[in-house]
């Protein structure tokens, strides 16, 4: 029995010697204008989490759900939050009520204003003629005064209620953001990767309810040297072979090339030691790969990404067999 494990740990580990070395001889066998690096499928993580604080009544996706932007994921309790809409609503309603009594009061006002004033111009005449005296005179003239007055108080009282309806106004529009906020939607397509919270808990401002996985942004990130990462642009044609399916070439491109050193020698004197410093280069998946094949997208598989690096060289054959819906 124990001859029999010696002899298949032995297979196993000759195996693993030929796919290695085949894989180097591979990696090394890479025409001039290429460039490769290992890496691993990640996908950009988006936290759901809630504005407000409250207690959580529906999640109504669970982890491994493929879900579509603006898909609603989960919902707060917005009782009292309807009680102060309610509340809110008729205090506005009241403060328009005090409006129109206010310019009903403006209105009677004007037409006292109005009899004052004849009876002011009126009396005005009369006294310079001599025909009334000075008291009768300086009565008119203070009811007119005072008509004035009052005409500018009721004046007031209308842009008194007419800012506590804009504040009202602004209350409710304040109110009903936060009814549409306790909706907690989806902003990417993707696949729920944790369900943080449980239906019936509460959850503080800005706590996390979800994490959604945004598979449109599906990308592998690699390691090159100076002399390689110096021809990389962004935008270069990329392809992405993974180890579970290395038959196959996944169409990409370049999105980012590290402006920094990600990893250094610790001493870069020289020009061999130059070429030892690393830069990061982000190779993203083609948007119409990831969108055909978005139910069957999986991070963490390990593969290589293959750059071009000379735009006039031609995939070799190894790395032109792209997915059957895209090269169709």
């Amino acid at each position: 029995m124990l001859k029999k494990l010696i002899i298949i740990l032995l297979l196993l580990v000759v195996l693993a010697t030929i796919y290695f070395y085949s894989f180097i001889n591979k990696q090394s066998n890479l025409p001039e204008g290429f460039a490769s690096g290992n890496g691993r499928i990640e996908t950009t993580q988006v936290d759901i989490s809630s504005k407000l604080s409250g207690r959580l009544i529906n999640i109504d996706s669970e982890e491994g759900d493929l879900v579509e932007e603006n898909q609603l994921l989960a919902r707060l309790d917005i009782k009292e939050l309807n009680a102060k809409l309610q509340e809110a609503m008729a205090y506005e309603q009241q403060a328009i009520e005090n409006k129109n009594y206010a310019l009903a009061i403006v209105e009677e006002k004007q037409s006292q204003l109005s009899l004052a004033k004849k009876d002011y111009d009126r009396a005005n005449s009369l006294y310079k003629t001599k025909s009334i005296p000075l008291a009768e005179f300086q009565k008119n003239e203070t009811l007119y005064q005072t008509a004035q007055a009052a005409l500018t108080a009721a004046k007031s009282q209308v842009i008194s209620a007419q800012s506590t309806i804009n504040a009202t106004a602004a209350q409710i529009e304040t109110i009903k953001v936060n009814i549409e906020d306790s909706k907690l939607y989806s902003p990417v397509k993707g696949r729920v990767l944790y369900k943080i919270a449980q239906n019936g808990e509460i959850v503080a401002n800005g706590g996390k309810v979800l994490v959604v996985l945004d598979l449109m942004n599906t990308y592998m990130t690699i390691f090159l040297p100076t002399s390689q990462a110096g021809l990389v642009d962004i935008g270069s044609e990329a392809r992405i072979v993974l180890d579970a399916i290395p038959n196959i070439a996944i169409p990409a491109h370049v999105t980012f090339v590290s402006p920094l050193a990600q990893f250094t020698p610790k001493e870069i004197e020289t020009q061999a030691e130059r070429e030892k410093l690393m830069f990061r280069i982000k190779v993203k998946i083609d948007s119409n790969v990831l969108e055909k094949y978005f139910d069957r997208i999986k991070t963490g598989l390990p593969g290589v990404a293959y750059i071009k690096l000379d735009k006039n060289v031609s995939w070799p054959n190894n790395l032109n067999n792209l997915p059957k819906k895209v090269s169709e």
